[in-house]
Formats: structure tokens, C-alpha cells, sequence
């Protein structure tokens, strides 16, 4: 699989929720694969909304947003996050800016909670290093 996001902003988004744990570059290529997986999976239902109100431009409202974030704030880029959205959605869709944004926030959001967990693995682990392994443990026990 080809993963869209660079894996730069996923390590940052890691390491603010580790504290003084150290991130592996194998933990961030697995939680950038888990991000893409998510962000196709929220735009192919958001496009199912779209079309059931007759449109062909994803909107914020269809990914559940009433309001959008300054984009300014996200650390995830929206150039990836709007290819994310387009991986598994019929190419007739268009996607907003502001749907672009809405979507990177609710990623980021979901990789902070998967980050959180993650360092507490690996805590629990008695570890120093956040590995793919606690990425992995993580779904596997809450998804």
C-alpha cells in the first residue's frame, strides 16, 4: 500500500502525546497507515451523504463538522489528507477545502487518542521507545 501522508507530521503528532518516550520510525509509518485507512474509510461515508442529498462536492457537514478549524493549527498537511479522501471515493466527487480540513482535524484528533494509548503500552511494557507493536496492540484491543 502506498501511504499518502508523510510520516514527518505523524512522529510529531506521537511524540507530543509521549512525553519523554522515544518514537520509532516503524510506529509512525504504521499509525500513518491506520490514518489513511480511517480518513478513506470517513470519505467514502461522507461521499454516501453527499450523493443521498444529491451532491457531488463533499462538504464539512458530511464528515460531521459544523464548524472548521484554522488549518494554520493541524500538524497533519491538507494536500495528503485531500488524496487520503479521494483514495476510495468515485473520481465524479469533489472535495471542499473546508471538508479537506474538516477531515485532517478529526485525524489528527484520532491520532492523538492512538498516540496516547500507544505510549501507555509501551510504558506498561516498561519500554523507553513507542514501537509499531504498540500501534498494533492498540487496535487490536480497542477497534
Amino acid at each position: 500500500m502506498n501511504v499518502e501522508l508523510p510520516f514527518a507530521p505523524v512522529d510529531t503528532i506521537i511524540r507530543r502525546n509521549a512525553d519523554e518516550l522515544r518514537v520509532s520510525a516503524d510506529a509512525s509509518e504504521e499509525l500513518a497507515k491506520r490514518i489513511q485507512d480511517r480518513g478513506s474509510e470517513l470519505a467514502t461515508e461522507a461521499a454516501e451523504r453527499a450523493d443521498a442529498d444529491g451532491r457531488k462536492t463533499l462538504m464539512a457537514e458530511d464528515f460531521g463538522v459544523e464548524t472548521v478549524v484554522d488549518k494554520e493549527g493541524l500538524e497533519l498537511p491538507v494536500a495528503p489528507v485531500d488524496r487520503i479522501a479521494r483514495l476510495e471515493i468515485d473520481s465524479r466527487y469533489r472535495v471542499s477545502m473546508d471538508a479537506r480540513i474538516a477531515l485532517a482535524d478529526i485525524l489528527e484528533d484520532y491520532a492523538d487518542n492512538v498516540a496516547r494509548a500507544a505510549a501507555v503500552l509501551a510504558r506498561h511494557a516498561d519500554r523507553r521507545t513507542i514501537t509499531d507493536d504498540d500501534i498494533e496492540t492498540y487496535f487490536s484491543l480497542f477497534e
